[in-house]
């Protein structure tokens, strides 16, 4: 199936996605990079890059459960974005510590550098990624005095004697 430009796979789990694999690969690449830190760092430097890491994924995840709401789903992917510059930042600071070895950080840096690239691809065009929420038109086979819509509003049954809502739908 084509979306314009894009080549689009029926994708049922943030698992599937590859940016999610890239994220969740550096995040374990991070964590046994920083078994060798200093045991002082331990509960600073040790912690913040392995939680900010694990955030990158963690983020994807989320946005992928959110795709339903367009503004929800670029805002997670948006934190994931700034979850990997921070993971940049403390691997830089490892480095001017003397923690690691450039030949360790630069290609790690890099792969931050084409993950943070496809998070932008996939904010700036949500329209790939986001899923309208279906909306029941139907009157569920009730007799019609029984009959419900479904408004898509407030995403209850309302009773179809009552009259639509005179507010807007909001849309995220």
């Amino acid at each position: 199936m084509r979306h314009g430009d894009y080549e689009i796979m029926k994708i049922t789990s943030h698992k599937e996605l590859r940016v999610w694999q890239e994220a969740m690969d550096l995040a374990m690449e991070v964590f046994a990079l920083t078994r060798r830190f200093p045991t002082d760092e331990r509960f600073s430097l040790v912690d913040q890059i392995r939680r900010s890491s694990r955030s990158v994924a963690a983020n994807i995840s989320e946005a992928w459960r959110k795709r339903r709401y367009e503004a929800a789903f670029i805002a997670k992917l948006n934190d994931s974005e700034g979850e990997a510059a921070e993971t940049q930042t403390h691997l830089e600071v490892a480095l001017r510590c003397g923690y690691v070895d450039p030949s360790v950080v630069t290609p790690l840096d890099g792969r931050y550098e084409r993950l943070l690239a496809q998070l932008v691809t996939m904010s700036t065009h949500p329209e790939v990624w986001v899923v309208a929420p279906k909306v029941e038109k139907k009157t569920m086979g009730l007799r019609d005095k029984e009959a419900v819509r479904i408004d898509q509003s407030q995403c209850l049954p309302v009773p179809l004697s009552q009259s639509p809502p005179t507010h807007p739908s909001p849309r995220l």
